[in-house]
């Protein structure tokens, strides 16, 4: 730290000190700062040291403690203005707002005083010549603050009417003080429209759209609008992060997410800020953030978590419902002294009603990865739902909806049937009752269930229903089939299929029974065609299973009627036709006969049984080039499965349509898939799988968009779970890369460049070095743009060997004019420029005259034209504040500049129409150069040979236009 000896360094100093974080250790700085200007002996340097540390204060949590240093200043101000130069004249009345905001947010300071206070900033301002519209946004400030709302009415109305001067807070800022006084009186939408210009970008200033971002979260929920407030959420949360005097502003993102079924992710958030919790300086915001952290615990309390550890204040761990009390208690307390000073009960009241809130939607995925609070509840249809029976459920009611679950085909029919085993425990029960208890159970057991199958045919058999016996037995057959017995299960359906069809042919048993035993057999012969993984069985096995799948479709087909079960027989054989199909390589016939599978299926009423060909539709529409099918399967299958898939299936048809979408470039519906993709997989506690290539997807779709905040947040929390050996290294590289593009967009170019440079370090061991060569250039980008100058020579030159390496001239180019520029501004100076941009030339020489390619021709021209333009410019620059004879070089370094402008032109001449704008672009440099040269004759005549250049052009076209206008502004000397 070099010691402050002037002026000049002192307001170095205090330039670098306000680039630092928001925090103590800057606020430490600050005072270190004033005691160094007192030493200068010059007033106005104490004067800006104090306003310095005032402004350090008032962006931080310790607000309370920037009166004193005011008080200072406007001592300082009524003993001697003169020492005051015009800027902090015009600061000291500017933080007369910050003063009187501050003095509301803290209870110690009686209203009386506050109210005084107004009255001497209006006194202030009139002595001063400035409007009174700031005065009056800080009386409404006050009346809203108390509860006068017939005051801050008023006052609201005298602050829009008064003029806008210099004292007057920016546009920004102003909007979201006019739309937080509309949510207060209720009305959402109004507060939205006034916001509208601040989040669209059109103000801003240096805490908004933070804070509007923030308030807008409620209300949005509110007016019913989730997806706004997420993005806004997304978007807002990261611009709010770093920044310590922005409590309050995160209290509203915390609120979000306890309104919104994301308790996890605001558990986490308040992970992120524990002095939070103790941070004294400003109590109003931690009136805030102590009520929200009462709304998110008392959530987390009531849905069973309450012994949960929570973060909290630090010297102690914390459950959810021990920090609720502490909060609840805290926030209770801070509103109590504020309505003590100010008499009303508003605060108190409003604090209350905030904590009481109740979710405004139950769950709203966010796209980054949080873990769920409560557990999943299950996912169940309106129709198998069972009745409700008052007290001690009935017997015969279970057994009726158990039996019509079943009939049916509904989900849930085996949990259905096993409630129906625990009511009959103890309880005498015909055989046939007992049989399909047994018969369910044993399918709900699996291969341990085998023998309950056997047990369920001697109670079918015992109550006269010997087709059903038989059945019975052919399921225990297949199940056995499934653990790997598929010789002795054929052995024993075929004597089954036997005594099935005699027992048919004589009316012994109907065809339903008839067509289990059938479809058993089936599946069980199907079960050997697939059991070979080499695909090596004999054409007589596929052949064999064909028949007895046909032979189903034969025995049910036109008999089904109303009876559920039948038309699913049929469907499934289609299913198997399909699959028998696909053994043969008929890719067309299979995906034919899964599409019927489905139709029919949905046709039956059971739409759940058709997501699983649907999906298998979507994959061979892929391979058979047929996007728009592949949408079709995958849209039928969410439409027909929703309800019912597990969340790990849900999140996998989310995501392949997602990438469908991707493919066709419906970036914003294909980011809505990723979403729930993101969230079911993280239900499904596949967060560091699917889950992760799910916000990998995600991100590239909201960037595509240009929603970089959002897209950055999202693929920030999927690269801690992506990885090589899961995802594949490209994945990374892809995700690293996309959040560098976005990093650079939203101006964080250091972050951008560490983003591009790890990429660039995993593609450098890919054998195709085009990835890794696009990376390193654009770190070198990043790195510039960060203003590390030395950093970036060294990236860009690594790319441009690559890009030789790569016989690509144009980028090679690129990079040396890049490193030119870097050069001009370093230590290399203006020698070293023109040195590398001189190589430029002869690199980009070179490559055209071995071009043989017309079109490779054209272009490396145009990179000639360009380079040999950007020469110029840097010629022109280069010229040095200390250089003697400073006449002279200027006057040198313009005529070599106005040499590459003249070749520029006739590089671009050469191109004939496709070079125009470039030729003309160089002309006018040159005419520039020729007026400051003291040539304005030379001037006028390029200015008039562009004018005529585009004589007859296309007016609308917004090059013609400006360079008509450079053009004639050009000539305005002359006339």
């Amino acid at each position: 730290m070099s010691e402050i000896t002037d002026f000049d360094a002192l307001r170095r100093a205090m330039a670098e000190n306000s680039e630092q974080p928001e925090g103590p250790a800057r606020n430490a700085r600050a005072e270190q700062l004033l005691a160094e200007a007192e030493k200068l002996n010059i007033p106005l340097a104490v004067i800006e040291a104090l306003g310095h540390q005032l402004k350090v204060y008032n962006y931080s949590s310790e607000k309370d403690r920037m009166f004193v240093p005011f008080a200072r200043l406007l001592r300082l101000w009524d003993e001697r203005p003169e020492d005051f130069d015009e800027y902090e004249a015009h600061g000291l009345h500017w933080v007369f707002k910050w003063v009187s905001a501050g003095m509301l947010d803290q209870p110690h300071i009686p209203l009386a005083s506050i109210e005084k206070w107004l009255g001497e900033m209006e006194h202030r301002y009139r002595l001063a010549g400035h409007s009174e519209r700031a005065v009056r946004s800080a009386e409404f400030s006050v009346a809203a603050h108390v509860g006068d709302l017939e005051r801050a009415e008023r006052a609201y109305g005298a602050w829009l009417a008064a003029d806008r001067d210099r004292m007057a807070d920016c546009h920004a800022c102003e909007l979201h003080g006019q739309g937080a006084w509309q949510v207060k009186c209720g009305r959402d939408a109004e507060a939205l429209e006034l916001w509208r210009p601040v989040l669209e970008g059109e103000y801003s200033c240096a805490h908004e759209p933070h804070t509007v971002l923030a308030s807008s979260l409620t209300p949005l929920l509110r007016l019913g609008r989730p997806d706004e407030a997420r993005a806004h959420h997304l978007r807002g949360f990261r611009l709010v992060r770093p920044m310590e005097s922005m409590r309050g502003a995160y209290a509203d993102h915390v609120e979000f997410c306890a309104l919104t079924g994301n308790e996890g992710r605001g558990l986490e958030l308040l992970a992120e800020r524990p002095a939070y919790f103790t941070d004294t300086g400003h109590p109003r915001s931690r009136l805030d953030f102590m009520a929200v952290v009462t709304l998110l615990t008392d959530r987390l309390t009531e849905l069973g978590l309450g012994e949960r550890q929570v973060p909290g204040p630090a010297g102690q761990s914390w459950t959810a419902r021990e920090l609720a009390a502490h909060a609840r208690a805290e926030a209770l307390e801070l509103a109590e002294r504020f309505d003590r000073r100010n008499g009303t009960s508003y605060v108190g009241d409003r604090v209350r009603a905030r904590m009481a809130q109740r979710p405004l939607v139950d769950r709203l995925p966010l796209g980054v990865r949080t873990v769920r609070s409560a557990p999943q509840p299950v996912i169940t249809s309106p129709a198998s739902e069972a009745p409700e029976v008052p007290g001690h459920p009935d017997l015969s009611d279970l057994l009726t909806e158990a039996r019509r679950l079943s009939r049916t085909l509904q989900p849930h029919a085996l949990e259905a049937w096993a409630a129906v085993a625990r009511a009959a425990e103890g309880t005498e029960l015909d055989a046939r009752d007992r049989a399909e208890i047994a018969d369910h159970e044993a399918m709900s057991q699996g291969p341990e269930g085998i023998a309950l199958f056997d047990e369920a045919a001697a109670l079918y058999a015992e109550a006269g229903d010997p087709g059903e016996a038989l059945a019975a037995r052919a399921r225990g057959a297949y199940v056995r089939a499934l653990t790997g017995e598929v010789d002795a299960a054929l052995t024993t359906v075929a004597a089954l299929y036997d005594e099935a069809l005699a027992l048919y042919a004589e009316d012994a048993t109907g065809v339903r029974q008839t067509a289990s035993v059938v479809m058993s057999r089936a599946r069980i012969l199907m079960r050997r065609v697939h059991e070979d993984a080499e695909g090596s069985e004999s054409p007589d096995v596929r052949a064999a299973a064909e028949r007895a799948v046909l032979e189903v479709l034969a025995l049910v087909d036109g008999r089904a009627g109303d009876d559920v079960r039948l038309a699913a027989r049929a469907a499934e054989a289609r299913a198997m036709l399909a699959e028998l199909a696909a053994e043969s390589g008929d890719v067309e016939r299979t995906a034919e006969l899964f599409r019927q599978a489905a139709a029919e299926y949905v046709r039956t009423g059971l739409p759940w049984f058709a997501v699983e060909y649907e999906v298998q539709v979507a994959a061979l529409a892929h391979q058979l080039g047929e996007p728009a099918e592949a949408e079709r399967a995958l849209r039928a299958a969410l439409e027909h499965g929703a309800p019912y898939v597990e969340p790990t299936g849900r999140a996998q048809l989310h995501l392949q349509l997602a990438e469908v979408l991707g493919v066709r470039d419906e970036a914003v519906e294909a980011a809505e898939h990723a979403l729930e993709a993101a969230h079911w997989a993280d239900e499904a506690g596949e967060s560091a799988t699917l889950g992760a290539w799910a916000r990998h997807q995600l991100g590239g779709f909201l960037l595509r968009q240009g929603r970089c905040a959002e897209a950055a947040e999202v693929l920030e929390s999927a690269l801690p779970d992506l990885s090589a050996e899961t995802h594949g290294d490209g994945a990374v590289v892809q995700a690293l890369w996309w959040l560098g593009d976005c990093l650079s967009e939203l101006g964080e170019h250091r972050a951008a460049a560490e983003r591009r440079l790890q990429a660039a370090e995993i593609a450098r061991h890919w054998p195709e070095q085009q990835d890794h060569a696009t990376l390193a250039h654009l770190a070198a980008e990043s790195l510039s743009n960060a203003g590390l100058l030395e950093e970036a020579d060294q990236a860009y030159a690594r790319a441009g060997e690559l890009w030789r390496s790569l016989g690509n001239p144009h980028f090679l180019v690129r990079s040396l004019r890049a490193r030119a520029w870097l050069a001009l501004r370093g230590e290399a100076g203006a020698e070293g420029a023109r040195e590398l941009m001189t190589e430029a030339v002869r690199g980009c020489e070179g490559a055209l005259e071995d071009a043989a390619d017309p079109v490779t021709r054209e272009q490396l021209t145009a990179e000639l034209g360009n380079t040999h333009r950007q020469f110029g410019d840097l010629l022109a620059r280069s010229t040095a504040e200390g250089d003697e004879d400073r006449d002279e070089v200027i006057q040198g370094a313009f005529e070599a500049a106005l040499t590459q402008m003249d070749r520029a032109a006739a590089v671009f001449g050469a191109l004939g129409a496709e070079g125009l704008h470039g030729r003309t672009g160089a002309e006018l440099a040159a005419g520039w150069l020729e007026a400051d040269l003291g040539r304005p004759a030379e001037a006028a005549a390029r200015a008039r040979g562009v004018l005529a250049a585009y004589d007859g052009a296309d007016d609308a076209d917004e090059t013609v236009q400006a360079r008509r206008a450079e053009a004639t502004q050009m000539l305005q000397p002359e006339r």
